[in-house]
């Protein structure tokens, strides 16, 4: 059965989608079948990937949800080999209105997707930066939360809600969700709040802060503007590089034996 792994933190701008996008496509490129999810309303990740969200707009997260699709349906390759993705539309910001009165509303995601899961090695999934019941979805279908980090202290205040948010989702709708890791994100390290922030975490959190951390990178940066994951854009770039090994740390701690290094 595939894994289905969460991006998620409520905070915006800390390279949450940039991390969806370049771990489910560095985790293809490391010859692993995988499924992204886009399940923010702002459709990022939709777009990133090189598909807009009003090219077919009864073939997004939203009609899955609904239960007007069949998850197959909602299936679309990617231009890279081994990538399928379900796009998101705005219209999924609706859902928690929608969807206020159905049974067992927490876990409309993780019901649409069981019938795919075996089909793919890994199941991404992009959050939205909100706490609600996209968000709740989320986390109730997955097995394990990657949460992205910028290195700044604002960012590390951030973090209480979205840890509480992942204990009421163990406490009840989920018991096995586990955390995967806290993933840097945007380092500079000759800055030395930078250096700061990654040492209290790593203080804190010890071994869940994965030991790659995302560089700032100007390739990675304009990747989505060309609807590309960077491996594609940009091959030999620290960003591509930074994503193949959170990839393969990703694989070592589920226990892949196939990691290339």
């Amino acid at each position: 059965m595939g894994k289905v792994i969460a991006i998620a933190n409520q905070k915006g701008g800390v390279g949450k989608t940039t991390t969806a996008i370049n771990l489910a496509a560095s985790l293809a490129a490391l010859e692993k079948k995988v499924l992204i999810i886009d399940a923010d309303p702002q459709a990022n990740t939709t777009s990133g990937l090189n598909f807009s969200p009003d090219d077919d707009r009864h073939r997004s997260l939203y009609e899955l949800m609904e239960g007007a699709i069949s998850v197959e349906d909602a299936l679309i390759q990617t231009e890279m080999s081994g990538l399928h993705m379900i796009p998101s539309h705005i219209n999924l910001v609706g859902i928690d209105i929608e969807m206020i009165g159905e049974e067992n509303r927490e876990s409309v995601l993780k019901n649409a997707i069981a019938p795919i899961r075996d089909s793919y090695d890994y199941i991404i999934i992009d959050c939205s930066p909100s706490l609600g019941l996209i968000t709740v979805n989320t986390l109730t279908a997955a097995d394990s939360v990657i949460i992205p980090v910028q290195p700044e202290f604002f960012a590390l205040e951030g973090l209480g809600k979205l840890l509480q948010t992942i204990r009421i989702i163990q406490n009840g709708l989920n018991p096995s969700l586990t955390i995967e890791g806290f993933v840097v994100t945007m380092f500079d390290g000759r800055t030395k709040v930078h250096q700061q922030v990654l040492a209290e975490l790593r203080e804190h959190f010890k071994d869940l802060v994965f030991k790659t951390v995302i560089q700032r990178n100007i390739r990675l940066s304009e990747a989505p503007s060309h609807g590309k994951p960077v491996l594609l854009y940009e091959i030999s770039c620290s960003g591509s590089t930074n994503y193949l090994n959170l990839a393969s740390e990703v694989l070592e701690r589920n226990g892949d034996k196939t990691v290339q290094q």
